[in-house]
């Protein structure tokens, strides 16, 4: 089965195949943990109200990180509880502000990360999900993507 989400780019092949390698590149980099990665995408999906995604992420967060409903829910009341490393959970919070307001953002931010010792390519992965996300939950909310899982 190929999921609604994917189908949406099949009417462009270029951009279905830029987005297979955005896959293959997250899934298989080292710097970033996969639950990090699963929760900015959470997070993000549901700042953007797309049900698809939420539903999505929730179900990944749930079944493979072995997260209890209550602790999923937990994450959109505070962010700053999520059951990250203290480097993962600054992380976190630094994409939700970018996202949601790229210029409050402040040198002193990325110095903090730094001194928690993230790299320029960890803050600028995390990062870059989270607006890739941002990207997606407006591209499936246009195309009314359905829930498929």
């Amino acid at each position: 089965m190929l999921p609604a989400a994917i189908t949406v780019l099949s009417s462009s092949p270029e951009l279905l195949a830029n987005q297979w390698q955005r896959y293959k590149y997250f899934y298989t980099q080292k710097g970033l943990s996969q639950k990090l990665l699963t929760i900015i995408r959470y997070l993000i999906s549901g700042e953007a109200q797309c049900e698809y995604c939420i539903g999505f992420n929730a179900a990944t967060l749930i079944n493979m990180f072995e997260l209890t409903q209550n602790e999923v829910k937990g994450l959109v009341e505070d962010p700053s509880n999520a059951p990250l490393c203290e480097k993962e959970k600054a992380l976190l919070l630094f994409v939700l502000k970018s996202v949601n307001n790229a210029h409050s953002v402040q040198q002193s931010d990325i110095n903090e990360l730094k001194a928690l010792g993230s790299s320029d390519k960890e803050i600028v992965d995390a990062v870059t999900e989270g607006v890739t996300m941002l990207a997606g939950t407006i591209l499936f909310d246009t195309f009314k993507v359905e829930v498929d899982y």
